[in-house]
């Protein structure tokens, strides 16, 4: 009669069949985890088996414990996301061992058995929609790169929603004209926002209008006098 153990390596080598029909990406990572997890059930029962008189403690140091990652860089092209995640020693994990899921606005990355941790980065809520099948990662030294397809070619003023929903609670509101409302000095606290938010060509062209304003008061002063 099959033990557990016997039925466990027999599903695990029939994934592992089905992992290399597999063509689409998301099939490869489901079987993936399943086989992960399969594996680390067995591998328990047969350390079970083998030394069932382990104490508490040296149980609690075989735990792979979760490390949440925060931290990250980017860069974009007109159609590429790209998320930088610097892990020491990553690339010489097996490949099996990194998985990323992806929706049309997510990303769920996890590393398993690094330093006998599991390593999750995930981000939420992208500024954009993305290409779930062109989406991918590659594993450099010290480095993952995930590159995410955007659905719509431009460029993102963020990563995720989030980022950009803070960004522009925090800018100042354009200034309105009203009744009672100076339009000089609305006009100038609309030049102000716009030389601070705008890029170097914009300044020089807002410094040279002021510039010769500034110039032309001084003259009619002059004429005046």
């Amino acid at each position: 009669m099959a033990t557990k153990a016997d039925e466990m390596r027999l599903d695990i080598e029939e994934l592992n069949r089905l992992l290399e029909q597999a063509s689409r990406q998301r099939s490869k990572d489901i079987l993936t985890l399943e086989i992960r997890k399969l594996q680390t059930e067995l591998a328990k029962l047969e350390e079970q088996k083998d030394t069932p008189a382990k104490t508490t403690a040296a149980t609690q140091a075989q735990k792979c414990y979760e490390v949440k990652l925060n931290n990250y860089g980017w860069n974009q092209t007109n159609t590429t996301m790209k998320i930088y995640i610097t892990l020491n020693n990553v690339h010489q994990l097996p490949k099996e061992s990194i998985v990323c899921n992806f929706t049309e606005k997510s990303l769920d990355l996890r590393v398993f058995g690094l330093e006998n941790k599991i390593y999750h980065f995930p981000i939420n809520n992208l500024c954009a929609e993305i290409d779930t099948d062109k989406s991918n990662f590659k594993v450099k030294t010290d480095m993952i790169v995930v590159s995410l397809a955007k659905k719509v070619a431009k460029d993102w003023s963020h990563v995720t929603l989030v980022e950009k929903r803070i960004k522009d609670a925090k800018s100042p509101s354009m200034p309105e004209l009203g009744e009672d409302n100076d339009p000089g000095a609305s006009l100038m606290n609309l030049m102000k926002k716009m030389y601070q938010d705008g890029d170097d060509e914009m300044k020089k062209t807002i410094a040279k209008a002021w510039t010769e304003s500034q110039e032309k008061q001084r003259n009619g002063s002059t004429l005046d006098s």
